[in-house]
């Protein structure tokens, strides 16, 4: 499933490490560094001007304009859908001995 971060970038929820409030970073010396680290290898992407929160993947860290929570609902929301049962099978049968 995947996931969309706003500003037209949309990733794979599988690839999630952390989603962190963008204030954070100034408060951690250790996040500081981290993104210092990210910058200076070119694995950073989206708008830091309009950032209210951080998304660590496996391979890359966005900003996002969206908040914690935004990005949480949407996580959880895949992670609902993803248990579903999936019953297409069934009403396909269902269909079929109706015909």
């Amino acid at each position: 499933m995947f996931i969309h971060l706003g500003n037209d970038t949309v990733i794979r929820s599988e690839e999630v490490v952390a989603i962190i409030d963008f204030n954070l970073i100034s408060s951690s010396t250790i996040m500081e560094e981290m993104m210092d680290h990210a910058t200076k290898h070119k694995i950073v992407s989206g708008p830091v001007s309009e950032a209210k929160s951080v998304m660590i993947t496996t391979n890359k860290i966005y900003y996002s304009s969206l908040s914690v929570s935004t990005l949480k609902k949407r996580a959880s929301m895949i992670s609902t859908i993803s248990k579903v049962d999936d019953f297409s099978d069934e009403i396909k049968e269902l269909e079929l001995d109706e015909d």
